[in-house]
């Protein structure tokens, strides 16, 4: 018999509002403490005894995720001045190689096509590593990471002539960054003697650093558009971005510049550009309440102005455009708009007269509006599905939209890597359950669709096989909340029980939208339905949808689960002894109060990096991102009804003495967002009523878990086989159990 650990029990009160609550197990905070990592690799231990049948599973999973994907690839190239940048990867190796390839000429919109036939030499492999003619070698985040357990890049921006290179990296997982700069001047290539130099063998430039190194940092720096200097954030003592600075390249980082900070707590800051590169812009935002400050380009080390200044509950983001030869800023905000309008102002006096662009609806919810020299591109939600638009600018007080329509019923469209102002075309990327990944590029002035690259999926793979479908559940107050299903045709019959896992967030308004994933297939083959459940604290309905699931109305999030539970069982598509949860994150947290208040209608539940002991994290400013959390949960430390309503639902003060569903929780020890002590807790108080839980810790990883592809998908691979075997699937997919 394989006995779990049992942590000490060292009561610490806690004291809030004339309620005591004694909490055995804070002393896992520590993570310096020898006992507390004792404990964390006992558990560890615990977790891969009670595991070990999965094993062969795991590998099996594993191996199918491998044998599916691509192991050697391009992302489509996207141009930026003289230049396509691309990410390849390669067959055996973590991490992604960042290249770029020169354009043929100003006109040249069509990015380059690998062939098979161009072989380049990338760690000792040639014949199997097709290139690009002409292609540099900017970073190579292997030979990066070669020397750590865990490597994240948080940084990644180029000088606009091309010559420069900053890049930040975090070898830890707390989400801290250290700033390099390299020199990839192209005219200071040092080619071996024996390459010509009209030679395509490819080039690396990926050694050459400057002196400047700034450790510390947050993520999104950025170059000025001289390339003369380097804009940054920095973070307090409790993980906040709170300070813009501007780095002058070549100068010791004590003379660095301060240029903006924010005092108040639940703000964060963050430094950007516009598209047009006419103005560097400064935001700062909370949940509720945002600022904007603009600065001209060509004065990088003037004072930003503010656009609008911040007017509690209102948000609101801004783009640079051109109307009529004058400089205009579009403005997306939710003043009196609750899904929010597009209106125009001068970029001379923003704060003067408004024009309205697109009026608010109150059915769709309009997200962003990305500005070109010729045109727009507008981005909205509808009927719980994204939306994309093209906006013609004739007239600066009117717009018309022409929506990109798609013939799938449930599908998720958006626009990425469309850096350059003056472009012709706009890149999107298109996806649904049952397609894969799809590259787009839209010809603005016909409406011309052209295929750029869809992921492959290798081994064959037929969507006719896979079916997706939306389904209604009923709330307690009536509110139909939206699910999404995929399922194998041929191993599931709607109306027979099948093992399934239902998936959940519902915070922060984010929306969980339909997206093709390679590893899930391991999942359908194995005749399970895979569900989301669009719960009330996402974004999928609107803003409304979203307001109804926090501060005081979080627990809609939580019954709205229960209730798709429900549902999907009284419709016949599964069994609670079939039916696993699953939640990460605030989606941990979801998943964790379901465990408290309907265990019943779950066989398993998987809860990764979970915000399990959310009253006391958010009773503590000086933790990190407590106070911006306010915004979004209410504020427990100063309100007594918010303090009573977060304790009604946390999961860790609400575990009882009942029967609880098979438990998996996985944590990363240098989490700075869910701290690993709280699922740590949560499982020591679980034990206390003989809950049968695991708890997995990554010891050097942060809150998106470990890094390294193949790392990743090993632990993907050891979640859905623990998956499976809780939900009670066939483990070999052949056949679902009768």
């Amino acid at each position: 018999m394989i006995i779990p650990p049992v942590a000490a029990q060292k009561p610490v009160e806690r004291v809030h509002h004339n309620d005591v609550y004694v909490d055995n197990y804070e002393w896992l905070r520590d993570k310096e403490s020898p006992e507390v990592i004792s404990h964390l690799e006992a558990e560890n231990a615990y977790t891969d005894a009670r595991t070990e049948h999965l094993t062969l599973l795991q590998e099996q999973i594993f191996e199918e995720i491998t044998d599916r994907t691509q192991e050697t690839d391009l992302s489509v190239p996207v141009r930026r001045g003289k230049w396509w940048y691309y990410t390849r990867t390669v067959e055996g190796l973590e991490y992604g190689i960042h290249c770029r390839a020169p354009i043929d000429g100003p006109d040249d919109w069509d990015p380059p096509v690998v062939s098979p036939t161009n072989g380049a030499t990338v760690h000792g492999q040639t014949d199997e590593v097709p290139t690009v003619p002409g292609e540099q070698v900017l970073l190579d985040d292997n030979a990066e990471a070669a020397a750590h357990d865990f490597y994240s890049l948080g940084s990644f921006d180029l000088s606009s002539d091309g010559g420069l290179l900053l890049y930040g990296v975090d070898t830890e997982g707390d989400e801290r960054y250290t700033l390099r700069i390299r020199d990839i001047d192209p005219t200071r290539i040092r080619r071996p003697a024996s390459v010509a130099d009209d030679d395509d063998e490819t080039v690396d430039l990926s050694t050459d650093n400057l002196s400047d190194e700034i450790p510390g940092t947050a993520a999104g720096a950025m170059f000025d558009r001289s390339g003369t200097y380097v804009f940054y954030t920095t973070v307090d003592e409790a993980w906040r971005p709170d300070t813009v600075w501007r780095h002058e390249i070549g100068t010791p980082r004590e003379s660095d510049v301060s240029v903006f900070h924010e005092p108040d707590e639940r703000f964060w800051v963050g430094v950007g550009r516009t598209r047009s590169r006419a103005y560097l812009v400064i935001e700062a935002g909370s949940s509720v309440t945002s600022e904007t400050r603009l600065l001209a380009s060509d004065d990088p080390t003037g004072e930003f102005a503010v656009v609008w200044p911040r007017r509690e509950g209102v948000e609101y983001d801004v783009e640079h455009a051109v109307i009529g030869g004058e400089d205009r800023l579009l403005i997306v905000h939710n003043h009196n708009a609750v899904n929010f309008e597009l209106v125009s102002v001068a970029a001379a006096d923003p704060q003067g007269d408004a024009l309205i662009m697109l009026p608010h609806n109150p059915a769709v919810r309009l997200e962003s509006v990305d500005a070109f020299r010729d045109f727009c591109v507008v981005e909205y939600r509808s009927e719980g599905l994204t939306r994309v638009a093209i906006a013609r600018r004739d007239d600066q007080k009117k717009i018309g939209l022409t929506e990109l329509k798609f013939d799938e019923k449930l599908y998720s469209v958006g626009t990425m890597g469309n850096p350059e102002w003056e472009q012709p075309t706009i890149r999107l990327n298109y996806t649904s359950f049952v397609t894969p990944s799809t590259v787009y590029d839209v010809v603005v002035a016909t409406g011309e669709r052209r295929l750029r690259k869809q992921q492959p999926v290798l081994g064959g793979y037929d969507p006719t096989l896979f079916e997706q479908r939306r389904e209604w559940a009923t709330a307690t107050d009536g509110t139909r909340i939206p699910i999404s299903l995929v399922y194998r045709r041929d191993l599931v019959t709607p109306g027979v029980p099948a093992p399934t896992l239902l998936y959940g967030y519902g915070a922060y308004e984010h929306s969980v939208d339909p997206g093709f994933g390679i590893s899930r297939l391991s999942l359908l083959d194995r005749g399970m339905i895979f569900a989301v459940a669009h719960v009330r604290g996402g974004g999928e309905m609107g803003r409304l949808w979203y307001e109804s699931g926090k501060k005081l109305h979080k627990r809609n999030s939580f019954t709205d689960f229960a209730d798709c539970a429900e549902h999907l069982i009284d419709a016949g598509y599964t069994e609670a002894d079939r039916l696993v949860a699953d939640g990460g994150s605030a989606g941990g947290l979801l998943v964790g109060a379901v465990a408290n208040m309907t265990p019943h209608l779950f066989s398993g539940i998987l809860a990764g990096v979970p915000f399990v002991d959310p009253l006391t994290s958010i009773l503590d400013p000086s933790l990190p991102l407590t106070v911006i959390e306010w915004d979004e949960w209410g504020d427990p430390l100063h309100d007594p009804e918010v303090y009573a309503y977060m304790k009604s639902y946390s999961p860790l003060e609400n575990v009882r003495d009942k029967h609880y569903p098979r438990i998996l929780a996985t944590t990363s020890l240098n989490d700075t967002r869910v701290l690993y002590v709280e699922p740590a807790k949560w499982v020591a108080k679980l034990r206390e009523v003989n809950a049968d839980v695991l708890l997995k810790t990554e010891m050097s990883a942060g809150h998106g878990g470990v890094s390294g592809r193949y790392n990743a998908w090993r632990e993907r691979a050891f979640e859905y086989a623990w998956i499976i075997d809780a939900a009670g699937a066939h483990p070999t997919g052949e056949g679902r159990r009768a």
